[in-house]
């Protein structure tokens, strides 16, 4: 029995499986059970439990049955080769693990999102709550402002779980805190959100917040400030600018700009001013603008730099309706003002905005384009027309059109000086006389001289004056030498030619 038990374990060691039939085989296991000692034998079960009975029967299976000696070395582990692939156990071990981290991540950003959710409803229902003290109310708003200034997806939650009516209905407490809370919770609201600030003008935010504001000497510079801010972004919303637009929002921003009392910050300046020209791009609230003294203080704050681009963007906008070109022609030395701007060589923007609003009086008025020459415009436009920018260059190329074209007739003009009269009838007084100028040579450039008025010489001389001025100015620029020009050639060209013929 113990001979037995002995063989078979033998056999299942070595791979073999005895059967009752096979004699020999058994007799042959018996004598390498035999040969094998006690320490042996436990140093093959341990190898095969360490390296896997699978991998121990495929590598040592052939050989192990050959082997009699019962050396150990017959037995030894096989070594990994770092070549092949990875145990197929091993990487579905891995992968299991990976799929548990990845639940469990889940699981954590699941529960981390639910939890956010109750905080904001937990927000929006203190902002609900009738009966909660304004101390708490305030806290809720001012966490609603702080957790949607840099949260796009926060904004639309607030607004789905209906933030936006409690926060406006804090715009009619009495209590500054509150008013200031709102406000700017209001504001963080709205930020790149259209839906929000439609949503905000539509609860009849736009009246509580000019409420506020009956009464300039009395309302809060924090607050004031506030719903300058808030006004900017509202009116970014093109749905949102009549509504502002045909309220006593225009006068408060004019107020802010204008700042007689310098209580207000130069943040607040340039909030309002992008306001009013988010306003002024709705030709509908043109009449409301014109009705304040905006257009004055536009036109006289040019050359304040802080200013003078927008303001200028805003004067654009106006100058599209007729009453807003009648009122900037209005405005004390606005032409002079304006032609000024076409020389700042350093401000390109503002170069390319002054021409664009003389482009469009000039096209629109026959008086303004009188003014314009009056002004000195000629000399600023050709020096643009060759040194400005792309698009200056085209508005200067137009503008000179228009002071050229009136009705279809060429008409020239004193580009500077004091005299401003126009010269708008042919230079030859008659058809006969013109004739004879074109055939005649000395006698007919003569007779031409005669019969100049000495008004027509002036005005020759002015433009002769003037371009030689224009290209002792593009010289300097250019750095070339001041001797160079104009040379004789220029001057010849220029004493043959007439204010009807200048190079546009």
């Amino acid at each position: 029995m113990a001979n037995c038990h002995r063989n078979n374990v033998g056999s299942l060691v070595l791979g073999h499986h005895p059967t009752k039939s096979s004699a020999a085989t058994v007799s042959g296991n018996v004598r390498l059970w035999n040969s094998l000692s006690a320490a042996s034998f436990r140093r093959i079960i341990f190898d095969a439990l360490s390296c896997g009975g699978a991998a121990y029967r495929r590598n040592n299976h052939t050989d192990s049955a050959s082997s009699t000696d019962g050396s150990d070395s017959d037995f030894e582990c096989p070594k990994p080769n770092p070549n092949t692939k990875r145990n197929v156990r091993s990487e579905k071990l891995s992968d299991l693990l990976s799929m548990a981290d990845s639940e469990v991540d889940a699981e954590t950003e699941t529960k981390k999102k639910e939890e956010a959710l109750d905080d904001l409803k937990r927000l929006v229902s203190e902002l609900q709550a009738e009966d909660s003290p304004p101390v708490k109310r305030v806290a809720a708003a001012s966490a609603v402002r702080r957790l949607a200034r840099e949260d796009a997806e926060v904004r639309v939650t607030f607004a789905m779980l209906g933030a936006i009516p409690p926060l406006a209905a804090m715009l009619d407490s009495e209590d500054l805190d509150s008013q200031v809370a709102s406000l700017y919770a209001l504001l963080n609201l709205g930020i790149g959100n259209d839906a929000n600030k439609a949503a905000i003008v539509k609860v009849g935010s736009v009246h509580k917040m000019l409420k506020l504001i009956e009464s300039p000497d009395s309302v809060e510079t924090s607050v004031s400030e506030a719903i300058v801010a808030n006004f900017l972004g509202l009116s970014a919303l093109d749905s949102n600018k009549p509504i502002i637009g045909s309220s006593a929002a225009v006068p408060f921003l004019v107020r802010t700009l204008q700042n007689l009392d310098n209580k207000t910050s130069s943040q607040a300046k340039q909030d309002a001013l992008r306001a009013m020209y988010n306003l002024s791009i709705f030709p509908g609230n043109v009449s409301f603008i014109l009705e304040t003294n905006l257009v004055p203080f536009l036109i006289n704050s040019v050359g304040d730099m802080e200013v003078t681009n927008r303001a200028l963007a805003i004067l654009s906008n106006l100058v599209s309706t007729r009453e807003g070109r009648k009122a900037t022609s209005a405005v004390p030395d606005a032409f002079p003002i304006l032609v000024d701007v076409l020389n700042w060589t350093d401000s390109p923007e503002c170069q390319e905005k002054a021409s664009y609003v003389l482009m469009i009086m000039a096209h629109k008025s026959y008086g303004d384009r009188q003014a314009m020459i009056e002004a000195g415009i000629a000399s600023s436009l050709l020096e643009l027309s060759l040194l400005g920018t792309t698009l200056a260059q085209k508005r200067a190329s137009r503008i000179l059109e228009c002071l050229r074209v009136d009705k279809g007739k060429q008409v020239s003009g004193s580009f500077g000086g004091n005299l401003g009269a126009t010269v708008s009838a042919p230079i030859c007084g008659s058809s006969s006389s013109c004739a004879k100028m074109d055939g005649g040579g000395k006698d007919g450039s003569d007779e031409e001289e005669e019969m100049m008025s000495e008004e027509k010489k002036a005005v020759k001389q002015l433009v002769q004056q003037s371009l030689q001025n224009n290209m002792r100015k593009i010289a300097k620029r250019a750095n070339l030498p001041q001797d160079t020009v104009p040379s004789d050639h220029f001057k010849s060209l220029t004493a043959s030619s007439t204010s009807k013929s200048l190079p546009f």
